[in-house]
């Protein structure tokens, strides 16, 4: 048989071998992609994860931690939503928020003074150990602050100024400070909670203290102990606020570390999530900036918002006018039975 007789069976077969290649081709390479079909809407997925309840979508693994199993996680949007977007909203609104009322309390109503004037008689109101407690924390607190501050609004406000790498050396030294200077923090709370715990055990008269404005509106001065309703106010949300911070930080810190079962009848140890951890930086950044916000109160209060206030912590004594003025159920217990000097002295 010569070649030109097998010309037709040769071109058959070819036509027969491309269709059949074309096949599987075309079946793993369409043409046309429909881009609202079930299969791309990746949202409908997470909302599904969601309301059936399951963390994640997970494959297997061959490896011991079964964390890197995990493909998609739909709280981690969330999360992520929160972090960039939420708590920078809420911790602009609560800080500078709160630094404009003050500035405009001060415009309005000024420097609470001593109304009778300094007299010059000093009496001790916090002693060195008390001072020290105080200032350890406060410290503590503000590079805790600031260098937690950088983390949410560092790289939009401060990464601009300064540059890309130089706002890579301050963010590195700002967390070593946030993660040591933590423990600063939890000594000096712990220092105050011992001390001060039971003198800002609420009582009667801090009701009263309120329902009067507490001498910063209006001009009576309400009675009050070693410390009154707003101090107490001020001295429980730090030390909670401050636990809540401590621990919270600390989980993060300290991801996926395993509890031992210490507490009897806990026949099992306990191993944070990523769940839990998520939970954890929600909250501590929720609490962080709710805390900040009241602690740039409490500093305009014991600077420029009161006349006298902070030698309470720069001396650790005070002038017995301003003692009988604002804590006068505590001075009768400490100043001389004398009636209080009225002659006032040019300087605080």
């Amino acid at each position: 048989m010569t070649f030109t007789s097998w010309r037709p069976i040769l071109a058959a077969f070819a036509v027969l071998l491309a269709v059949f290649a074309a096949g599987p081709a075309s079946a793993q390479q369409p043409t046309k992609v429909n881009p609202t079909a079930d299969a791309v809407q990746e949202q409908q997925l997470l909302d599904a994860l969601k309301s059936t309840g399951n963390p994640a979508v997970t494959g297997r693994i061959s490896i011991p931690d079964q964390r890197a199993g995990s493909l998609i996680q739909p709280a981690g949007r969330d999360w992520q939503q929160w972090r960039q977007t939420t708590l920078p909203r809420i911790g602009a609104v609560a800080i500078v928020g709160m630094t404009i009322v003050l500035l405009i309390f001060l415009a309005v109503k000024g420097r609470i003074k001593v109304d009778a004037g300094l007299s010059g008689q000093q009496v001790e109101r916090f002693n060195s150990v008390e001072r020290f407690a105080h200032w350890l924390t406060a410290t503590a607190f503000v590079i805790l602050a600031l260098s937690g501050l950088n983390i949410t609004f560092g790289r939009l406000l401060l990464m601009p100024v300064v540059g890309a790498d130089a706002f890579h050396v301050i963010s590195q030294l700002a967390k070593y400070l946030h993660n040591y200077m933590s423990f600063a923090f939890v000594i000096g709370l712990v220092m105050m909670f011992v001390q001060w715990a039971l003198f800002n055990i609420p009582t009667i008269r801090d009701i009263r203290w309120i329902a009067a404005g507490g001498g910063i509106f209006g001009k009576s001065h309400p009675p009050a102990a070693k410390f009154n309703a707003g101090q107490k106010f001020v001295f429980w949300v730090t030390i909670l606020g401050g636990a809540t911070m401590a621990v919270s930080g600390y989980v993060m810190l300290f991801p996926f570390y395993t509890v031992p079962a210490a507490i009897p009848g806990n026949l099992s140890a306990f191993t944070m999530t990523v769940e839990g951890l998520q939970t954890m930086s929600w909250l501590h950044g929720l609490v962080g900036m709710l805390m900040i916000a009241m602690i740039v109160a409490h500093i305009y209060i014991g600077t420029v918002g009161m006349q006298g206030a902070f030698w309470s912590m720069g001396t650790g004594k005070v002038d017995s006018n301003w003692a009988r003025q604002h804590h006068s159920v505590w001075a009768e217990g400490v100043l001389p039975k004398t009636s209080p000097s009225t002659k006032p002295t040019p300087a605080e």
